[in-house]
């Protein structure tokens, strides 16, 4: 009888290629041995049979869709003749590269501390209240139960820390990106070890950044509710804008709309604004003895009416599932809510993801002397090219336009076998690297070609003295407004690593020296390296403020000191993960790997089976 293996050896094909073809030729030969069974009793019949069988084989190979049989392995071996970049770094460099290098260790040192703070929530004390008192389970104790045991990429760990109003650990809430059952999803899952899961501002923003990336990629959305509602002394700034808490429950609506399923488990107190967000989900799992949903608490029942209610009779598990159907799945424990979760995604109409093993070369260069190229300063900044060859698959960089405007590098590359075009600072943005920008952006969105930024820019430029340089300036000014345009207007996936300054007079869309994809041009991805600095201007190319003569040399003076320090405390990458401008810092070092990881992420909507209805699920 046939075989796989047999299969595989006769008509040529790998194991992998054949496992869809076998299943059909196994229905085909007995049909064939019935009607040719006198034809067979010979040794050379038999070999003629087995020899047109493999032809029918070959055939129906030509006729199953691309998605099965693809010119991927003959596409693979194209990209070999990329050009290899030269990664050695030049003796000149070597006093640069060791400043770099000891800045680098510095504040990594710095991440490492912030990021071990922040693991540990509200505190030792709080998490024991949590674990032991109450009956839960630590936030991130619940995501490893959720999740596929693979790793995750958590956004914005740094969230919340030195706020105006104190630190607030990871925002109070864990959001990210991790596989369930094989299918990407992004999570939210509230830390009520932080204030006892109150919503701060910066936490409503972390939410919401969360579920920009799951419309903006369409990922499943799980949210893990353990909130106590607003923090009310900062009630002001939490819901009555546009972009404050109610937009939370607004999207889910849209995303609903938009067929992107999303679901809550209600694994501890949901009370207020924190009580909408399961009962706007599409499906719902509440814990049994912890998950409690209600608009105000026993306390506030208490002071209204003046009764004792228990949180189980006012909102428990029982109820919501028994009486107000809030809940659509009950759950007697932790374990069981995110088994229930698992059962619902293997529901969902997504297409097998593909199981190919992509083959690829790793750089030629080691990963870890991207510490000694990432800048302390733009003084320190070497080649951009001596970053790309750690970073690209076998360093084979296919430069675009490699003489014309050489401040700005661009061309394509592999990134763990993915292809990406390549836009990264090299100097300052000039006339002739915006248009050359332009021109490459242009080329990608038409390709449907992923783009990856490294941003690198000048400080603040001096003004123009001349009427020449007056009109140089303009053309230059109206070079960057057409990248701009190219960059805002490409639908393609978009990723931006700030490897050293992002600086500029407007920095809000970094109009200035910038490859102009940050927050205000919505990359699906932004991350910094820990060098990095963002803000409007660098302070330490900060001039002197021209004195009146009648003016006091000694208070401006102190003004101008005091204003650099502020400036440079708000431009590093630690304040700017803070407060969300990104979506965190990652290490020089595993920037392959996480560029690899939101390219795979941005791919996935290619499986999702899309029904035609345009209209949300409304609940009961």
């Amino acid at each position: 009888m046939w075989n796989n293996i047999a299969l595989c050896s006769i008509c040529k094909f790998s194991p992998s290629s054949t496992s869809s073809l076998f299943s059909r030729f196994q229905a085909l030969h007995p049909v064939c041995k019935r009607k040719y069974k006198d034809f067979c009793k010979d040794e050379p019949a038999a070999q003629i049979l087995q020899s047109w069988s493999c032809q029918v084989v070959k055939r129906t190979c030509n006729m199953l869709p691309s998605r099965l049989v693809s010119n991927k392995a003959k596409y693979r071996q194209y990209t070999k003749t990329y050009p290899v970049l030269d990664g050695c770094i030049p003796t000149i460099y070597q006093h640069v590269f060791e400043e770099n290098l000891r800045n680098s260790e510095a504040v990594i040192r710095r991440y490492s501390e912030l990021l071990e703070k922040v693991s540990k929530g509200g505190g030792e004390d709080a998490i024991l209240r949590h674990t032991q008192r109450n009956k839960k389970l630590f936030v991130r104790e619940r995501l490893k139960m959720l999740l596929d045991d693979e790793s995750f990429l958590e956004l914005s760990p740094l969230a919340g820390l030195n706020m105006p109003y104190g630190d607030v650990p990871a925002a109070g809430c864990l959001t990210g990106i991790g596989k369930i059952c094989g299918i990407w999803c992004v999570f939210m899952a509230n830390d009520a070890t932080v204030k006892g899961g109150t919503i701060y501002p910066i936490g409503v923003k972390k939410q919401l950044r969360a579920q920009e990336v799951a419309m903006q990629n369409r990922l499943l959305s799980v949210y893990l509710v353990d909130s106590g509602g607003a923090f009310l002394p900062l009630q002001s700034e939490l819901f009555p804008d546009k972009s404050d808490g109610g937009r939370i429950f607004y999207n889910e609506a849209i995303m609903s709309a938009m067929k992107i399923p999303q679901v809550a488990v209600v694994c501890g107190s949901c009370v207020a604004g924190g009580a909408y967000v399961p009962t706007m989900a599409e499906e719902t799992v509440i814990i049994d003895k912890i998950g409690t949903l209600f608009l105000a608490g026993p306390p506030l029942v208490k002071a209204a009416t003046g009764e004792n209610v228990s949180p189980e009779d006012l909102g428990g598990a029982q109820l919501h599932s028994k009486v107000s159907g809030c809940s659509d799945h009950f759950a007697s424990s932790e374990k069981q809510a995110y088994e229930c979760v698992r059962n619902i995604i293997s529901t969902l109409s997504y297409e097998p993801l593909p199981e190919e093993f992509i083959e690829y070369d790793g750089p030629l260069y080691s990963s870890d002397e991207l510490l000694g190229l990432a800048p302390q300063g733009y003084s320190y900044t070497l080649p951009v090219k001596l970053i790309l060859s750690r970073l690209m698959d076998g360093s084979r960089f296919q430069e675009f336009k490699a003489d014309y405007g050489t401040t700005l590098v661009t061309g394509f590359g592999h990134v763990e076998g993915h292809l990406v075009g390549i836009v990264a600072n090299n100097g300052e943005l000039s006339h002739d690297a915006s248009l050359k920008g332009c021109h490459f952006v242009q080329l990608c969105g038409q390709r449907s070609i992923p783009i990856l930024f490294f941003q690198n820019t000048a400080p603040h430029a001096a003004e123009p003295t001349s009427i020449s340089q007056a009109e140089a300036h303009t053309n230059r000014l109206k070079a960057q407004a057409s990248m701009m345009a190219a960059v805002a207007c490409a639908a393609v996936p978009k990723i931006t690593i700030v490897i050293g300054g992002c600086y500029g007079s407007e920095s809000y869309v970094m109009v200035r020296d910038s490859i102009k994809c940050g927050r205000s041009f919505s990359p699906n991805f932004l991350f910094l390296w820990p060098n990095a600095r963002v803000a409007l201007v660098d302070s330490r190319h900060f001039f002197a403020i021209p004195k009146a003569e009648d003016s006091d040399c000694k208070g401006d003076e102190s003004e101008l000191n005091h204003l650099k320090e502020k400036l440079e405390e708000e431009s590093s990458a630690f304040y700017s993960s803070a407060r969300l401008w990104d979506d965190g810092i990652i290490l020089p070092q595993n920037t392959r790997r996480v560029v690899a990881q939101c390219l795979e992420i941005t791919k996935q909507h290619k499986y999702q089976v899309i029904s035609p209805c345009q209209y949300p699920i409304i609940r009961m």
